[in-house]
């Protein structure tokens, strides 16, 4: 036995012991992944961020004294100070307090899109990788065609149309979360087809077929269950992905329109080179969410990747 060969072995012995209990109970493997996740670092910190941001960002407001779109022209781009700990944009409205709604906005359209995606995607991937054939064959071209095209460019495309048909603000929070999940959720169905796909040949398939079960059953209590860890992460990620694309779109003047603040279009605010270089107060505080908010969700997402891949030789170890 070689040493390679050798050292596999004994992390598949400590991970057999792991599983299993002091009573010789075999532990569920939920929580053999939380208890991973607990006494992961970069988990735990990354967790930690996340709920800050969004106590920060649904909770935070309440506790502010001003409002968010409260003018006082006086005290324009005014530096911070006690009264206003991030200072005020070009309207004099309080950058904090608008960076607390802001976040609302943009974690609700990442995780709103989110969600709406993995739908979409865990549904058609099913039904793909389950039927197969002229079925398969039809949507997976869908969405190849869909792929091919560059995601930013055609949202830039569609929000230029809505500019130009006069779309209200209100409106348009919502169709930047619709645009978000339908360009989203072609990758996400060509992963749970091949992993279905890989899925129905195991037995433990070919015994629920041996005992008749229904069509529903063996894709939704079978199949599914399954695909769940990758789910998880693709979930984690795609939330990044969409909060970026939305602060991007809305840095453009394409997504979010004021007076509904984002983190994007408070970035737009430092909209010449003075602001840029002597206003710092303007467009740092909205860039640096975006930024810790995306690497927590990126950390998180790959470790999880790394503790619920079975294939993974790192949460093997």
């Amino acid at each position: 036995m070689t040493a390679q060969q050798a050292k596999r072995v004994q992390r598949l012995q400590r991970k057999a012991d792991a599983d299993t209990a002091a009573d010789g109970n075999v532990i569920p493997m939920w929580r053999r992944h939380l208890k991973e996740v607990l006494h992961s670092p970069s988990c735990v910190i990354s967790i930690a961020v996340i709920v800050i941001m969004l106590l920060f960002s649904f909770v935070g407001p309440f506790f502010s004294p001003y409002q968010q779109n409260g003018l006082d022209i006086i005290n324009a781009k005014q530096a911070p100070t006690v009264a206003h700990l991030l200072g005020t944009d070009e309207y004099g409205r309080d950058i904090l307090t608008r960076l607390m709604y802001a976040g609302r906005i943009s974690l609700t359209v990442g995780l709103a899109s989110m969600a709406l995606s993995l739908i979409i995607g865990t549904v058609i991937g099913l039904v793909c990788g389950y039927y197969g054939g002229w079925v398969d064959a039809t949507i997976m071209r869908l969405a190849d065609l869909l792929m091919s095209i560059p995601g930013l460019p055609l949202l830039i495309i569609i929000a230029a149309m809505l500019s130009s048909f006069k779309v209200p603000p209100e409106s348009r929070l919502y169709i930047v979360m619709l645009m978000l999940s339908l360009i989203g959720w072609p990758g996400l169905a060509r992963m749970v087809r091949s992993e279905v796909l890989s899925l129905r040949e195991q037995l433990y398939m070919k015994a629920a077929d041996a005992l008749g079960l229904g069509t529903h059953s063996k894709m939704f209590h079978h199949l599914l269950p399954n695909v769940y860890p990758l789910l998880i992460v693709v979930a984690t990620l795609s939330t990044a992905s969409s909060i970026l694309s939305e602060s991007t779109l809305s840095f453009l003047g394409m997504g979010v329109m004021p007076p509904n603040a984002s983190w994007g279009n408070m970035i737009s605010a430092a909209n010449n080179m003075i602001d840029f270089q002597k206003r710092w107060w303007l467009w740092i505080p909205p860039g640096t969410a975006i930024l810790v908010t995306v690497i927590a969700i990126n950390v998180l997402g790959n470790r999880l990747q790394d503790i619920l891949d079975p294939k993974s030789e790192r949460s093997a170890a």
